[in-house]
């Protein structure tokens, strides 16, 4: 038995005012495990979104069994949905892809394919499509990353990952914004983690808002950044 068909995977999908997607994400998200784990669940996280995704949500759970959805009152920021979408998974593998249909599911194969000598395979974007002023701030954010930390991976916060829920929940992640893949790799590193690192293919947003270059998201990102350096400098000094 191959690992793709034996695998068990809970997919974390974020979603922040993602109702326009959402109905494709999950349908395809579900179809591509369906055709490659033994076992899987789709996680919707929804950080507390104010559009129709609450009830969007609730009509798929009718069509897709495997769908469960954790839901924040209000919206905490992107590494918030993330930590408790970890927190939800209940499956050796957690599978992370937003919900914006950025990406294809169904390249899960390729990260499966490296999945027996890693603890984490991340996804890289063979080219970004996104807006030039989010790949403008994302150069930004990723050149301070790299000076402060040293390399972490060729695209950190690329959204397409297949990481086991057992070195997650070793982490102690703290990040409420767009830091988490930050943190995630550098805890992964302390912990001596086997990384993997795979192309995929990366399509532009055609529906809802990218918040990722809000000023007030960037600002939260850099001012998080600093502060996860001050306490992994203290983590350093006390060891």
């Amino acid at each position: 038995m191959s690992l793709a068909s034996a695998v068990e995977i809970s997919a974390v999908m974020p979603a922040f005012n993602e109702e326009a997607n959402l109905e494709q994400s999950v349908g395809r998200m579900a179809a591509a495990l369906g055709a490659q784990a033994r076992a899987f669940e789709v996680i919707v996280v929804d950080d507390g979104s104010r559009d129709g995704t609450a009830a969007l949500l609730e009509r798929l759970k009718a069509i897709h069994p495997s769908l469960r959805v954790v839901r924040h009152p209000v919206n905490r920021g992107y590494g918030a949905a993330l930590r408790s979408g970890f927190a939800a998974a209940h499956y050796p593998w957690v599978f992370l892809m937003d919900a914006d249909n950025q990406f294809d599911p169904s390249d899960v194969t390729a990260l499966l394919a490296r999945a027996a000598d890693a603890d984490i395979v991340a996804g890289y974007r063979k080219q970004r499509r996104d807006p030039l002023p989010r790949r403008l701030n994302a150069w930004a954010f990723f050149t301070l990353v790299a000076i402060l930390f040293g390399r972490l991976a060729r695209d950190v916060n690329c959204a397409f990952k297949l990481m086991r829920r057992d070195l997650l929940a070793r982490m102690e992640l703290h990040s409420e914004g767009a830091l988490i893949n930050t943190e995630v790799f550098v805890l992964a590193r302390q912990l001596h983690a086997r990384v993997v690192e795979v192309p995929i293919q990366h399509y532009p947003r055609t529906s809802g808002r990218q918040t990722g270059a809000n000023l007030r998201v960037v600002l939260r990102a850099f001012t998080e950044l600093l502060a996860f350096k001050a306490e992994m400098r203290k983590v350093e000094k006390a060891a």
